[in-house]
């Protein structure tokens, strides 16, 4: 009777099976984050007067980005002895269709990547690289709540055995005991931190500082994880022999520094949106000025 609480959880991870080719609920729910995002930068960029040419680009250089980073993250934090102890382990770093990403990775290489845009496009388009961040945690936030969704349509990194109701039982990893969902807890936190954030930059756009966005980002998003780690399965062997598991020894200096991003945003006091220097508002004012003298 008691096992009525418990949801039974049998997704097959596989959306649409054509024969030759097969369409997964991770891959799906993955590109979605992407496609949200670009229309969340759209808004941004309307908003604050930045040219919308740069979106596509932007998009091309953070899904390389998070590709790249969330692969090489899982293969050098999770299982070294394996991708680099064979040749064979090797060649597979590059087939990240065979599972295994991690977040802490793509976020690392996140930073460089945006950290090269902001060099070589921000200048001329009057932002930078905190610009730039503070934007993109934005939009982050609800691709991660997907990509979290996309692991519990895969049946993976769940919690602990749990005398929750909610606890759910992944009949397809074999499970006969109820653990926690820790998939949706991840997903509910990321989508809360993004609809705070996202009414933070509606409604107080003028009256916050660049930096705070990502600082309270970064905090609150990696010290969630910090904190629901404690009830998640090891995901690799050797962490059965640890205090603090992988995730959460790689989400300590995020949480350090998005308390940096703060402290940075209350003394640089710049404004969290685009600023047009004068000479260039006076050269737009001017050059209206004239054209309506030509009409």
């Amino acid at each position: 009777m008691l096992d009525l609480l418990f949801v039974h959880w049998n997704v097959n991870p596989v959306m649409i099976n054509l024969g030759f080719i097969s369409l997964r609920w991770y891959s799906v729910l993955f590109v979605s984050g992407f496609i949200l995002g670009w229309f969340i930068f759209r808004w941004f960029f309307r908003r604050e007067g930045v040219k919308e040419e740069l979106l596509d680009s932007l998009l091309y250089t953070l899904l390389i980005g998070t590709i790249v980073g969330a692969r090489l993250g899982h293969c050098i934090f999770y299982q070294p002895d394996y991708y680099f102890g064979s040749w064979q382990g090797f060649l597979e770093i590059f087939m990240p269709w065979k599972g295994g990403l991690a977040s802490h990775g793509g976020t690392i290489v996140l930073f460089f990547a945006m950290m090269w845009y902001a060099h070589h496009y921000g200048k001329k388009n009057n932002f930078d690289f905190v610009w730039i961040l503070d934007h993109l945690c934005i939009a982050v936030a609800f691709a991660a709540t997907f990509i979290r969704l996309g692991n519990l349509m895969n049946s993976e990194i769940y919690g602990n055995v749990t005398s929750l109701p909610w606890g759910f039982i992944f009949d397809l990893r074999g499970e006969t005991e109820p653990k926690h969902p820790t998939q949706l807890y991840e997903a509910l936190t990321y989508f809360l931190l993004g609809i705070g954030l996202i009414l933070l930059y509606r409604y107080g756009l003028r009256k916050v500082y660049r930096g705070t966005f990502i600082g309270i980002f970064f905090i609150v998003c990696f010290g969630s994880r910090i904190l629901i780690e404690f009830i998640k399965e090891p995901q690799v062997a050797f962490e059965n022999d640890m205090v603090l598991n992988m995730g959460q020894l790689l989400s300590i200096p995020f949480v350090l520094l998005g308390i940096g991003f703060l402290v940075y945003a209350f003394v640089r006091k710049q404004p969290a949106q685009v600023v047009v220097p004068e000479e260039t508002h006076r050269q737009k004012k001017e050059a209206t000025h004239y054209a309506k003298s030509l009409s």
